[in-house]
């Protein structure tokens, strides 16, 4: 019933899942889709990526990978989270493969699937400086035999997380490597041990600008949804378009205060336009006064605070604008557009953050692909 909407392009998703495999297409990917694909849609995405060449998934919980098997999707599938034990029977009968990283996880997991006379299949993860989650050192030493005691756990890879591939700092630059030859370091150790398991470390960060951690298989996290976390020739495209249209036109004189707070106040009359959404729908307050919308292929300034379900903004130079007309929060409009990083930056936050934020409150609307 909305007039505001998210917009999602399938077809963005497909072409940019062909455009990031011909960068290596020797090497496997998998697609991240955690967080409802960062807001995109799980399932559509998860379809989309293994039709045009995704080996394997990823989500950071196990509620989002027993959705995705309920929705019939029997790829690999990889939570990349710490195991919850309230939840193995579920990561066991669903055949979800599940990240650990303590000697209790192996243990855990192997007490489940014998209980229910299955196998647990694990990949390892291995902390290279992160220092978030994963083993290293003396305690990578006991995870490895924890494991191997397991009868009914399977090690089927291993993987770390590069903290600052989408830097160019010299700093970030030595880190990365430091955290690329630890990793190798691990991958030598650990395939001697446990055989021909596979190995990843690059995030979408590491498989555009660091070759060299592509290794067995890459994970595309933000470049799959067009907005590489650094510059690239690869031609992604955006597959999020959110747009609302203006609910109101007023004319208020010099002087005058807009919204909560009186935090803008005119310098001369001023065309103020409202549209229907806030900050409860997943646009950030911290756009007040900082952000911008498209309307009639223009950027208008947000004037005043962002509120909960409105906000205004300055069309005094559009003069063609009238009520019903669409107004765009995220993506282009005539030859005009609002990025992400730009909606981002303006926000003083990231992308994914841009992307996870709009809220269920949103209608969503599938354009699926051809």
């Amino acid at each position: 019933m909305r007039n505001t909407r998210l917009i999602i392009n399938l077809n963005a998703i497909a072409h940019n899942v062909r455009a990031l495999r011909a960068v290596d297409p020797s090497n496997p990917l998998m697609a991240v889709v955690k967080a409802n694909a960062y807001g995109h849609g799980d399932v559509d995405v998860a379809r989309t990526a293994l039709a045009n060449g995704c080996t394997a998934l990823g989500v950071a919980i196990v509620e989002e990978g027993v959705r995705l098997r309920q929705a019939g999707i029997s790829a690999p599938l990889l939570i990349l989270g710490a195991p919850d034990p309230a939840a193995l029977d579920e990561v066991i009968a669903h055949r979800l493969t599940q990240t650990v990283f303590l000697p209790e996880h192996a243990a855990m997991l192997d007490k489940a699937a014998s209980r229910m006379d299955s196998t647990a299949f694990v990949h390892l993860k291995v902390d290279t400086g992160m220092n978030r989650i994963g083993a290293r050192g003396k305690s990578l030493d006991a995870l490895a035999d924890a494991v191997d005691a397991a009868d009914r756990v399977r090690v089927t890879g291993m993987f770390t997380h590069l903290a600052a591939s989408d830097s160019l700092d010299p700093d970030d630059m030595d880190y990365t490597r430091a955290q690329i030859a630890a990793f190798m370091s691990a991958v030598l150790f650990m395939k001697e041990r446990f055989g021909p398991i596979v190995a990843h470390a690059a995030n979408s960060a590491g498989y555009l600008a660091w070759p060299q951690s592509r290794l067995d298989m890459s994970r595309l996290g933000i470049a799959l949804y067009g907005a590489p976390p650094s510059p690239t020739n690869v031609p992604v495209r955006p597959a999020m378009r959110w747009v609302t249209q203006a609910t109101n036109i007023h004319d208020i004189p010099a002087e005058s205060c807009v919204g909560y707070s009186r935090s803008f106040t005119c310098a001369r009359e001023t065309r103020v336009m409202t549209f229907p959404v806030g900050y409860a729908d997943g646009y950030h307050r911290a756009l007040s006064n900082k952000g911008f919308v498209l309307v009639c292929g223009v950027k208008a300034p947000i004037i005043g605070r962002v509120c909960m379900d409105q906000c205004m903004a300055n069309v005094t130079g559009i003069p063609s604008v009238s009520v019903g007309d669409e107004v765009v929060l995220l993506g282009s409009q005539g030859e005009g557009a609002i990025t992400v990083d730009e909606l981002a930056g303006w926000a003083g936050t990231i992308s994914h953050e841009v992307f996870c934020a709009v809220s269920p409150r949103v209608p969503r609307v599938v354009i699926p692909a051809a």
